[in-house]
């Protein structure tokens, strides 16, 4: 092998993106170009909307006009039934980038002749094909097309010349199959000429409905090969690829306020970190819902959006009960900067409402999430389905720098044991509120358990909820421990009563000292004064000495010059 051919890049399988949602990113670009894929479940599972939506999206997104050829639904009957998803077909064909068609295969006939062979759909197909230079195809579904054959040999042999046409007409095609018992199809042929395979399946466990995707086998290429959730909706199939591979999530230095200022000192004096998750956990009334809506409220402030999850209240009671806090909710959802997405958790499964979650989230394009309480979750599914379901919901918030905050209600029990501890492993700060009883009170206390990645307070903080908002108070520490409520404003009461008197015994006694200050300043001023008379007494007879002696002195002189004179 020489140096540029081994330098040479390997050729790659080409792919033909489906449109559907998250398909692609499970596929790594779609289904393989030019090839067979089958599509096979049992009945309802979404096989003839996920290959006709994979048509559709063809042809108005990927300009790829497609062929869609049913063997049991007119195509009257496609039309109507997918209308509700917004798809034109009727329109579509007109514009001739989708051709229906409707072949009808009669058992009977074939058992009289009993000969069969494609020879008549090849030709009829590639008619369809080249009416409109089709690049796609879908064949729905199979087991009507060879419903007459008992012969395996033949089946095999038909089968085989059938996929072998399509690709030689470089078609990217969609076979649809009804799930055999034990084989992925009835024939349970088909899975192994076909490059790829993808199953769906519709469960019911616990009287809810899940729709699950799982990519059997892919033919040179790389696939994702969990189990996928995906959601029918108004626009049609959306699946979330939901197991994260790696833990490179970007991350953010940027702090985001809480909308309760003393929190916000408690947390380094400048809140969360942007693209955060946060937990609020406490028992029933301690205020978790207004905790997350102040939170939620405070990044409309901002102008920024927030998607709000409830599985417990209405929207309506959220807004009317938050109004006696002083929050009004209503404006920020009339400027679009909020919005509610409120269902109870039995309405599907804990994978559906990933799905459902992901989809509104992308839609919704929210730099901040709420979720309020996961705990509902658990009526759903086990604790660890719900731990699994919140760390890849997480995962993805994460890699979105998108801040969410969970609460989850405490009890007494091993399921809050499970879930707290479960939860709050994987997120980056807790805060806990728990009820504090003295004095024939119930009050509230809140201490942040962990915050990643920055200084916090280790301190209990009173929580009160107020009709201004919430708020932080430092409680007192009494001789039996904390004081909360009455009992810390009579604590209070009783230390600014001190301070009176103290201040008052401190005024009395400076006057006291004042006064004694006084009465020994005239003391000594007394005492100076006499000291004073007595210096200048004993100076007045010294002055009266000497002059007396300087008289005397005089005097004998003027005796002696007398007596000279004589």
């Amino acid at each position: 092998m020489s140096l540029e051919s081994a330098n040479k890049p390997l050729k790659s399988l080409s792919k033909s993106l489906t449109g559907i949602r998250g398909l692609d990113e499970i596929t790594g670009g779609g289904l393989p170009k030019g090839r067979p894929t089958l599509v096979c479940g049992s009945a309802g599972s979404g096989k003839t909307l996920f290959s006709l939506e994979f048509v559709v999206r063809g042809a108005l997104e990927f300009n790829e006009p497609g062929v869609f050829m049913a063997f049991e639904e007119k195509a009257e009957e496609l039309s109507i039934n997918v209308a509700s998803l917004g798809f034109d077909l009727d329109q579509l064909q007109k514009d001739k980038l989708i051709k229906l068609d409707h072949v009808h295969i009669e058992r009977s006939e074939i058992e009289e002749t009993g000969e069969y062979d494609l020879d008549g759909l090849f030709i009829r197909l590639g008619y369809a094909i080249d009416s409109i230079g089709a690049k796609r195809v879908v064949l729905d579904t199979i087991e009507n097309l060879f419903s007459g054959l008992t012969n395996q040999g033949i089946l095999r042999a038909e089968l085989r010349r059938l996929f072998e046409w399509l690709k030689e007409k470089k078609v990217t095609t969609i076979i649809t199959g009804e799930r055999g018992d034990g084989t992925l199809t009835r024939n349970g042929l088909e899975e192994y000429v076909s490059d790829c395979v993808i199953l769906l399946d519709h469960r019911v466990n616990n009287q809810i409905s899940t729709r699950l995707l799982r990519i059997v086998k892919y033919r040179g290429s790389m696939h994702g090969t969990n189990e996928y959730p995906f959601l029918i909706n108004e626009e049609g199939i959306s699946v979330m690829p939901v197991t994260s591979l790696t833990l490179d999530h970007p991350v953010s230095s940027e702090r985001v306020p809480t909308g309760i200022p003393a929190l916000d000192k408690m947390l380094d004096g400048r809140g969360f970190f942007r693209g955060g998750s946060i937990l609020v956990s406490g028992t029933a009334g301690t205020g978790k819902t207004s905790i997350a809506a102040t939170f939620a409220n405070e990044a409309c402030r901002r102008k920024e959006r927030c998607l709000y999850f409830a599985f417990e209240e209405s929207p309506q009671q959220i807004i009317r009960n938050m109004l006696s806090i002083g929050l009004e909710l209503q404006e920020h959802i009339d400027e679009g900067l909020l919005k509610f997405h409120a269902s109870r958790p039995t309405l599907n499964g804990l994978e559906m409402h990933l799905v459902a979650i992901h989809k509104q989230i992308k839609d919704f394009k929210p730099s901040v999430v709420v979720l309020d309480p996961i705990t509902n979750l658990i009526t759903v599914g086990s604790v660890s389905d719900v731990k699994s379901m919140l760390m890849r919901l997480i995962d993805f918030l994460q890699s979105e720098q998108i801040t969410v905050m969970f609460t989850a209600l405490a009890l007494n029990s091993i399921i809050n044991e499970q879930t707290d501890e479960g939860v709050s492993s994987l997120v980056d700060a807790w805060l806990l509120v728990r009820d504090i009883e003295s004095n024939g009170e119930r009050n509230r206390g809140m201490y942040v358990m962990k915050s990643r990645g920055m200084k916090h307070s280790n301190q209990v903080r009173e929580f009160m909820i107020t009709n201004k908002g919430l708020e932080l108070v430092d409680v007192f520490l009494g001789p039996e421990g904390v004081l909360t409520g009455s009992a810390r404003e009579a604590q209070k009461l009783q230390q600014d009563t001190g301070n009176v008197l103290r201040e008052h015994a401190v005024s009395r006694k400076d006057r006291e000292i004042e006064r004694k200050r006084l009465v020994l300043e005239a003391k000594i001023a007394g005492l100076k004064e006499d000291f004073e008379s007595m210096q200048e007494e004993l100076n007045k007879t010294y002055i009266e000495d000497e002059l007396r002696k300087e008289v005397l002195e005089k005097n004998r002189e003027q005796i002696t010059r007398s007596r000279h004179n004589e």
